[in-house]
């Protein structure tokens, strides 16, 4: 047993001992190994995506979930976007056997014919047998492609309760009386059953429509929106019809009960990423094995959780990889009557900034994607009225219709854990899909972690996976939990966003788990920092082997970036844009470095003061690497080319910051003014952090 097996068995023992079961989601994003094309850079879709995805997709098929069907569903629609973004659904049974058993080795089908156009009407004859009844389709003429024949025929369930608690299923048909004229499909692209002429169907017909339709491509069917049972038979029956056909694809909606007895993962679009959607992962062990699984299904179709920057150099993918916390159903909820837990972990989150920092992108602060819900409301005092009314909630009677408090929780978390605009999902830690009556899909009990980025290896994403399931059964005993949260104030973006602070912290965090009993080894989270922050300059001094801590290193820091005001895009929308144009880069010096060199900055050097020996003083510079249109303060140059000068008593090096920003290489001794002085650019003269735009 491995030593993160032996820590997950560890704390999932513990919850087990508390009557927990803690699920796992995820949200782990792919991009091709040369990603090109708006898609894998700002939009969610485009030529190469869909069909990449289907090609995953199949392959999960045939290695990997035998015997799940594959859905084509619309999803979500976005303002700018002409249409529904699409999702890839496969499901499988919960116990791990096909709710429809196939007759080929897949679906779509890899082997026998496809439907041909003139055998399109037999073929819904020989359906409608099989249910029991006589389909009425109705021919529809596509505007976009001459060559594709389309039927459309109204396809509901009327439920009768029996006498003995069942509910069977009965089928109902009806006529579309559709003059000749209204006989075609709408001109938007996508699936014919998303291009019905449904306002012509008579008021009192259901929105339920089977679709079929023939191309050069081969078939598909649109499935009418059902309950999981119904559809589950309607899909039996297709497999059931095919003989020596080839399975169809399938596009439709998948259903609202579907979690109840079905596994679901989802390949999503979003923008610049192709977004998997985890199955519900009842262990560790089981979220690791996914993600070690989509790794190797990955590279065999061209996919990767990074990307390639050139000189070696990696980023991640540019999209999230969330992590959702959750429960094996509503009835068995971990946080429902347990709110001083949930509060306790909402404290030590916030009283550990690398947990929203160390393992996230780029982007960070207020104006991110995961904003921390202190900085986001630039405050603590409500976040702390709110946490100390649900924990005392704690073995209170409930009024509530369900007996617990999630709506408690809900209600009160959800409003705070927002970004500034008030976009509830863009939190560090987001309770959008905890319990919302109002939003679709509101009420999943839901607990999600934003700040996590795809990172180059899956077992990476799997340790951090490990630390926060240590972390909920460290948590779990109450003299482990904060009491209250910590006031940051300017020191969480001037001095908690250095990578020797994030590390510094993080160390903290393994230190109380080791202390409990839950020892991670570090090995792999100093990996991630590394990774994170590769070094921008490394400088030896006189140390002649390269195992020896450097006198000087300048590692890159997070810096956050501020919005600007809305900006017009294509389409008659307005954007909110964010000037990406400043960077950081923390200076670590050792004591004799501090005492016999100086380190000039574009002439002019930086206030390193003398350490005691075996400390160390925090400093960091902040500098405008671009200057962006539309921008903050556009009149302010760039410092680029940024130039530093290394006055060491052997003499004097000369660097230079690469026009891309990722290393300094050595040049020749650039000019500084003698006597020029020291940078003095702090906002707060209690600031770590000289910005050389004040001087």
């Amino acid at each position: 047993m491995s030593w993160m097996e032996r820590v997950a068995e560890a704390a999932e023992s513990r919850l087990r001992a508390a009557g927990i079961q803690l699920t796992l989601g995820g949200e782990p994003t792919l991009v091709p190994l040369e990603p090109e094309g708006p898609e894998w850079s700002v939009t969610a879709d485009g030529p190469t995506k869909l069909a990449i995805a289907r090609a995953m997709a199949r392959d999960l098929q045939q290695r990997v979930w035998r015997g799940s069907t594959l859905l084509y569903c619309p999803g979500k629609r976005y303002d700018g976007e002409v249409n529904p973004r699409w999702a890839l659904r496969l499901f499988l049974g919960d116990d791990g056997t096909a709710p429809v058993r196939w007759p080929g080795f897949c679906q779509p089908g890899l082997e026998g014919s496809p439907l041909k156009a003139s055998e399109g009407p037999a073929w819904l004859e020989r359906l409608g047998g099989l249910l029991g009844l006589t389909l009425q389709p109705v021919l529809l003429r596509d505007p976009l492609d001459p060559e594709r024949r389309a039927w459309a025929a109204p396809l509901s369930v009327a439920a009768a309760e029996t006498t003995d608690g069942t509910t069977p299923v009965t089928w109902k048909v009806a006529p579309w009386p559709l003059e000749d004229s209204l006989r075609e499909l709408t001109g938007a692209p996508g699936p014919a059953g998303l291009r019905l002429p449904l306002e012509h169907l008579p008021e009192d017909v259901p929105r339920q429509v089977l679709t079929l339709e023939i191309d050069p491509e081969g078939w598909e069917l649109f499935l009418p929106p059902l309950e999981r049972e119904p559809l589950r038979l309607l899909l039996q029956a297709v497999a059931d019809s095919l003989g020596d056909l080839a399975a169809p694809r399938l596009s439709g909606v998948l259903p609202f009960d579907a979690g109840e007895r079905w596994q679901v993962l989802g390949l999503t679009a979003d923008p610049g990423v192709l977004e998997i959607n985890l199955p519900v992962c009842h262990s560790w062990q089981e979220y690791h094995q996914w993600l070690q699984r989509l790794e190797e299904v990955g590279a065999r179709v061209g996919l990767r959780s990074w990307k390639e920057l050139g000189d070696g150099r990696q980023e991640g993918t540019g999209g999230g990889n969330h992590l959702l916390w959750g429960g094996p159903d509503l009835d068995h909820h971990p946080f429902f009557s347990r709110p001083a837990w949930l509060t306790g972990i909402l404290r030590y989150w916030q009283r550990h900034p690398s947990l929203a920092y160390l393992f996230c992108g780029p982007g960070v602060g207020p104006s991110s994607q995961s904003p921390r819900p202190d900085e986001a409301i630039g405050e603590c005092f409500d976040l702390e009225l709110a946490y100390r009314a649900i924990e005392q909630a704690e073995g209170q009677p409930s009024s509530e219709p369900f007996g617990d408090v999630r709506g408690l929780i809900g209600e009160t978390l959800r409003h705070l854990h927002a970004d500034r605009s008030g976009n509830n999902h863009r939190s560090e830690i987001s309770f959008d899909k905890f319990w919302n009556p109002g939003a679709p899909a509101g009420c999943l009990g839901l607990v999600e972690f934003r700040a996590l980025e795809s990172l180059p290896s899956m077992a990476w994403s799997s340790t951090i996976a490990l630390l926060w399931t240590a972390l909920a059964a460290h948590l779990l005993e109450p003299r482990h939990r904060p009491t209250q949260l910590h006031d940051w104030g300017s020191t969480l973006h001037d001095r908690q966003l250095l990578p020797s602070q994030l590390w510094a912290d993080l160390e903290g965090i393994l230190a109380d788990l080791a202390e409990d009993g839950l020892a991670l080894d570090p090995a792999p989270f100093r990996a991630i920092w590394e990774w994170r922050f590769p070094p921008l300059l490394r400088w030896q001094g006189e140390a002649s082997s390269t195992d020896v801590a450097p006198a000087l290193e300048l590692r890159p820091a997070p810096e956050p970036w501020p919005l600007i005001c809305d900006t017009p895009v294509q389409g008659g929308f307005t954007s909110r844009f964010i000037d990406g144009s400043l960077r950081r880069f923390e200076v670590v010096a050792n004591p004799a470095f501090r005492r016999d060199c100086q380190l000039l900055v574009n002439g002019r050097p930086l206030p390193l003061e003398p350490a005691e020996e075996g400390a160390s003083q925090v400093l960091a510079v902040r500098f405008r690497f671009q200057r962006l249109y539309p921008c903050l303060h556009p009149a302010i140059e760039p410092h680029m080319p940024l130039e530093l000068v290394l006055r060491a008593p052997g003499g004097d090096s000369g660097f230079r910051l690469h026009p891309d920003g990722h290393r300094f290489e050595p040049c020749l001794v650039p000019g500084f003014v003698p006597g020029a002085p020291a940078w003095q650019g702090r906002q707060r003269p209690t600031d770590h952090t000289i910005d050389l735009r004040i001087g």
